[in-house]
């Protein structure tokens, strides 16, 4: 079969068809007069011909000039390395490279179908030096048969890791099948078809489980959407887009997007810069696939994944780069020992991520305005990127290349500044970002993995969410881990961390992030611009405990530890800070403004020392001064040392090291010191003569600060205590922020155990509410009493507004009931039976008549007890979503009439339902849900006893929630009632 190129043998550069529909007037006729510059879906004969070749384009790039710069020497380094993999290919046996033998590792197989593709990709992009070379083409769709009959096969069994049966190997050879589509036959499409039929059966989608969420289900239907293209398959092209519908919705647990902007993979590992980058891809490109086809996916929740750019991937880049701490294991793969491997770092993956950005900006589906914000991000990102440009990016493919141009050349785009925020994400990170530099936190607690490690992998990365405290400046340090950092830093001198020195072994502990402290306090309260940021520390396979709070502020981050203690029989270590000096060592180190040796080995311990100063980088103060060990060292190490795949070269680096060595099994030990990014010694001298902070407390129970000249009053408490104005009646985080006559005032429960925090502050002055969201405020007179509703919260901040005006505030009384009665009902053959000796009690609305799986849970309440005019009232009930069709769940509560007992009710003789109150979700993690019931409550407070019903929202099918009865011990049922 020909190839419609032109006589030079050179492939069009297309246009692509909306590039097409574009254009008008004169534009517009000479693309028609012109067919060789028309896309090839503008001949097509149907949707699949148009989504092949929407496809093509996505691998191929369109609207660039081959001959010109950057793309001239991409291009020739495209077919360099396809004649390469040409020349070494054997002429028989199952492996088509004798370095990837079959049989044993899979991924192997992952990597043959790669290179088929790199040489597809040499044959159809222009400049190659192999474009539409007939000998090239016959190697490929020879490779690609040979790995049908003796490797990829409808029979074989599968070995190793399933990731390469079901996802590498299939998207490797359908890129490479679409892009050779015009030299291959029916009978060999129909081949590989049956292949990938064999290793990614349509089962693989049928339900949001296991194997089949988050980026991983993206890459299945990518792969089961293509493989109905490549073969006209209806069904299987609907079903690829019909499956990326269950990604969208926001989870409560595990795998996916979250509403707060987390995104977790493999159940506990925060991963928006790895696995998270491959989700966004596969939704731009599977997006960009289907748009215009009769199977588009217009479903409303996509708009989440178009949110998620924003507030999951976005607060993680930072001039370009990808923050290290939502990459997992990735963080171990720099220097491959593959040397067609291209090397991979933050700034790498974050020109990933934003060139997927870029592509869904483009795509057509987003809305526009989205769409133009997120060019103009991206533009700004790639302009500030001094260390690693994306544009210098040995890997990057010729596609994204033509895009980021086309950005960067477009005048009418302009470029966003990096925002200056805080955000809290209750995957257990934060990010501080102001005008000059930013900074991000990694935690972990009995929701998240100590680490992750994985098909050797990350080996070493065991205190990497310990507390590490990273950050870059505006123009500075952006190589800080870039560098060589993972292989050559020392693991348990990662900054910000407090560890155990007790020795680990490679892949300590579970692989796959399990490994998670029995502690579930991490996370924090923020207004958006400053924070308060806690973690209950604990060290892997180590008796390890203490406290570590930072306290994120417009020019520094106060850092506090306390309640340190360990029985390891070694020593236990706080780092303040181990910054790289590359390999020269030319950084100046100083100590009060005395430079220090540059000698390496050099080391010394400081007492009470005020400041230290790398020059160039930044400052750390000491307020309370303290003991701290100094060092300048080289390190040595490979990324072998790290990561099974990586390179064994030696990689020497130089470290300056400020550590607080806490000793042998130290009891209750501390630390203190303010991290300045950017400071000179002269800035710091300033600051430790003129400390702008005040310790209120650095205790195992509580941590907290004042700063009088932001107005600002933090603390996290660990348990219910005092510090400073600041009362709780439970653990929590806390931020007041007083300024211009009004007081801001933040709370959020970490430990996401409490329904309500009670915070009193010793205040007065602000008597009114101005805004209020899930805080009640009960008193401003003597002293200011709040309420917070922290229950089902995932960790998220309330907040309250008061000042001179607004609102004025009913002093209140809060009271929590617990259930006079509990229990449940269920329809059909269950109908007459009582379910009221039971410790929980399940809820599920099938929205049919009899089916005996309809249930309602049923709750009475004593009210006699209250005084007053109910102002408002809240149905606390906690369990956890049970059910195989998916794990998140609205409940409704709902009105009732009292006349049940909890021995003798049934579904034959309840109450009828009545007015519907307020909803709240559930997730399949054991939580809270409040619903909203005031009117309820209020209009049975003269009767002694309200009745509440817990269902589901009326009309629809709900899944099934199994609730604690009041008959459980653990979080039975309650009513909080505020009256006044």
């Amino acid at each position: 079969m020909e190839l419609a190129f032109p006589h030079d043998g050179t492939p069009p550069n297309r246009l692509t068809r909306r590039e097409l529909l574009g254009l008008t007037g004169k534009a517009a006729l000479l693309a028609v007069v012109a067919p060789s510059v028309l896309p090839a879906s503008a001949w097509a004969a149907d949707s699949y011909d148009a989504m092949r070749a929407t496809w093509v384009d996505i691998q191929l790039g369109t609207g660039f000039n081959p001959a010109a710069a950057p793309f001239a020497a991409a291009l020739t380094k495209l077919g360099t390395q396809a004649a390469g993999y040409r020349d070494t290919m054997t002429s028989s046996g199952a492996a088509l490279w004798t370095e990837l033998p079959v049989g044993t590792v899979s991924a192997h197989v992952t990597s043959a179908f790669r290179r088929l593709r790199v040489m597809a990709m040499a044959y159809r992009q222009p400049g190659t030096g192999l474009t539409g070379d007939a000998a090239l083409a016959a190697k490929i769709t020879t490779g690609l048969d040979r790995m049908h009959t003796n490797v990829y096969t409808p029979t074989t069994t599968t070995y190793n890791n399933w990731w390469d049966w079901q996802i590498g190997a299939p998207q490797g050879l359908l890129d490479t099948a679409l892009l050779m589509y015009d030299q291959l036959s029916s009978t060999q499409l129909a081949n590989y078809a049956a292949a990938i039929d064999h290793f990614v059966p349509t089962s693989v989608v049928s339900a949001y489980t296991g194997n089949s969420t988050g980026a991983n289900r993206a890459d299945l239907c990518r792969v089961l959407g293509l493989r109905g293209v490549m073969t006209k398959n209806a069904t299987l092209t609907a079903l690829g887009a019909s499956s990326m519908v269950p990604i969208f919705p926001y989870v409560r647990n595990g795998d996916g997007l979250y509403a707060d902007g987390s995104f977790v993979q493999h159940t506990w590992i925060p991963y928006a810069g790895s696995y998270g980058q491959v989700l966004l891809g596969n939704i731009a490109k599977i997006l960009s696939l289907y748009a215009g086809s009769p199977w588009a996916i217009t479903d409303p929740l996509v708009q989440n994944a178009y949110a998620a750019v924003d507030n999951a991937f976005a607060p993680f880049i930072y001039n370009g780069l990808v923050m290290d701490g939502v990459s997992g294991r990735g963080i171990s793969r720099g220097t491959f020992a593959d040397p067609n491997q291209n090397r991979q770092s933050d700034h790498v993956r974050g020109h990933s991520i934003s060139m997927h950005i870029l592509r869904l900006a483009n795509s057509g589906a987003a809305p526009a305005a989205q769409a133009a914000a997120w060019r103009s991000m991206v533009k700004g990102w790639m302009q500030r990127e001094y260390y690693e440009p994306l544009l210098s990016n040995p890997g990057l493919e010729v596609t994204d290349m033509a895009q980021a141009t086309a950005l960067l050349n477009d005048s009418g785009v302009s470029a966003t500044a990096e925002p200056v925020n805080h955000r809290l994400f209750g995957m257990d990170r934060s990010v501080h970002r102001r005008p000059t530099w930013a900074a991000q936190i990694s935690m972990c607690s009995s929701r998240t993995g100590f680490y992750e490690y994985g098909n050797g992998e990350n080996v070493r990365g065991y205190h990497t969410n310990s507390g590490m405290l990273s950050w870059w400046g505006s123009n500075y340090s952006n190589g800080q881990y870039s560098d060589e950092f993972w292989p050559t830093v020392d693991p348990y001198s990662l900054p910000g961390t407090t560890v155990s020195l007790k020795a680990l072994p490679d892949s300590a502990g579970q692989a796959w992030g399990k490994d998670r402290p029995n502690a579930a306090w991490a996370g924090g309260a923020t207004d958006g611009t400053f924070a308060a940021v806690g973690q209950d520390v604990r060290g892997l396979q180590s008796t390890l405990v203490g406290k570590k709070s930072w306290f994120c502020l417009d020019d520094s981050i106060f850092c506090l530890g306390a309640g340190i203690t360990s029985t390891d029989g070694t020593g236990v270590r706080s780092t303040v800070d181990n910054r790289n000096m590359g390999p020269n060592n030319t950084f100046v180190f100083s100590v009060d403004g005395v430079t220090q040796p540059s000698t390496l080995g050099w080391n010394q311990t400081f007492t009470d020392p005020e400041y230290m100063t790398v020059n160039g980088m930044g400052s750390w103060v000491f307020p309370q001064g303290g003991t701290v060990k100094a060092q300048r060292v080289a390190r040595t190490g490979s990324w072998r040392d790290i990561n099974v795949g990586g390179s064994t070269a030696a990689i020497s680096r130089n470290y300056v090291t400020m550590t607080v060595e806490h000793g042998t099994d130290p009891t209750g030990a501390s630390y203190c010191y303010q991290v300045m990014p950017g400071a000179t010694s002269g800035q710091a001298a300033a600051r430790a003569a003129a400390p702008n902070v005040t310790v209120l407390a650095n205790t195992a129970t509580v941590q907290a600060i004042s700063v009088p000249g932001l107005g600002l009053t933090m603390a996290n408490f660990f348990a219910a205590g005092t510090a400073g104005p600041l009362t709780v009646d439970k653990p929590c985080s806390v931020l007041v922020r007083e300024q211009g006559g009004t007081m801001t005032v933040v709370v959020s429960d970490p430990t996401r155990a409490a329904t309500t925090v009670r915070v009193t502050i010793a205040k007065t002055g602000y008597p009114k509410v101005g805004a209020a969201a899930g805080i009640t405020a009960l008193s401003t007179a003597s002293q200011i009493v709040l309420l917070a509703e922290v229950g089902g919260t995932l960790g998220v901040s309330r907040t309250i507004t008061l000042s001179g005006t607004g609102t004025t505030v009913v002093p209140g009384t809060a009271s929590h009931l617990p259930a006079s009665a509990t229990t449940y009902v269920r329809d059909g053959s269950y109908a007459d039976t009582n379910y009221g000796n039971q410790t929980t009690m399940t809820v599920k609305n099938t929205n049919t008549t009899g089916s005996g799986y309809t249930r309602r849970a049923l709750t009475k309440f004593d009210l006699t007890g209250l005084s007053g005019t109910v102002q408002r009232a809240v149905l606390w009930v906690n369990g956890v979503v049970s059910d195989s069709a998916g794990t998140v769940t609205t409940l409704r509560a709902f009105a009732m009439g009292s006349s049940w007992s909890e021995s003798t009710v049934t579904w034959n003789t309840a109450p009828a339902l009545g007015g519907a109150l307020g909803t709240g979700q559930l997730g399949g993690t054991a939580d809270w849900v409040g619903l909203d019931v005031t009117s309820a409550v209020a209009a049975a407070q003269a009767s002694g006893t309200v009745s509440l019903a817990v269902y589901e929202p009326l009309g629809a099918v709900g899944l099934a929630a199994v609730l604690y009865t009041r008959l459980n011990g653990t979080n039975p049922p309650q009513l909080e009632v505020v009256t006044g």
